[in-house]
């Protein structure tokens, strides 16, 4: 179920999701200091093309909280709201509601993407 659970997710959102996180991590790479921002940004564009079947683990400490703060005020914020309003739109049918919980788990990750573990 998941297969094809990612296989339309791909097609109805993932698509613009996955590349909205990897536009981040290109842009946090061209700097020095972010290359760490960006590589965890690529992880998760890789999550956001294929969420279902995986979770995430949040372990916090306290370079991950100000990483977290420096990603909200800079990058996290904007992806945040298009995932909750990709959400929106999919919560519209009972068909979308799965893919709707999917888009959340993403909003939420991208408000505290560091120290965040995806299994």
């Amino acid at each position: 179920m998941s297969c094809l659970g990612n296989i339309i997710w791909f097609i109805f959102g993932g698509l613009v999701g996955g590349i909205s996180w990897f536009l981040a991590g290109v842009l946090w790479c061209i700097t020095i200091i972010g290359i760490p921002i960006g590589m965890q940004c690529f992880k998760i564009a890789s999550l956001s093309f294929a969420p279902f079947g995986k979770d995430i683990v949040y372990h916090q400490d306290g370079v991950s909280l100000i990483v977290n703060i420096l990603w909200l005020i800079f990058s996290g914020l904007p992806i945040a709201i298009g995932h909750v309003l990709s959400g929106i739109v999919l919560c519209i049918t009972i068909i979308g509601i799965p893919f709707a919980k999917q888009s959340f788990k993403l909003a939420r990750l991208a408000l505290m993407p560091f120290g965040a573990e995806i299994v």
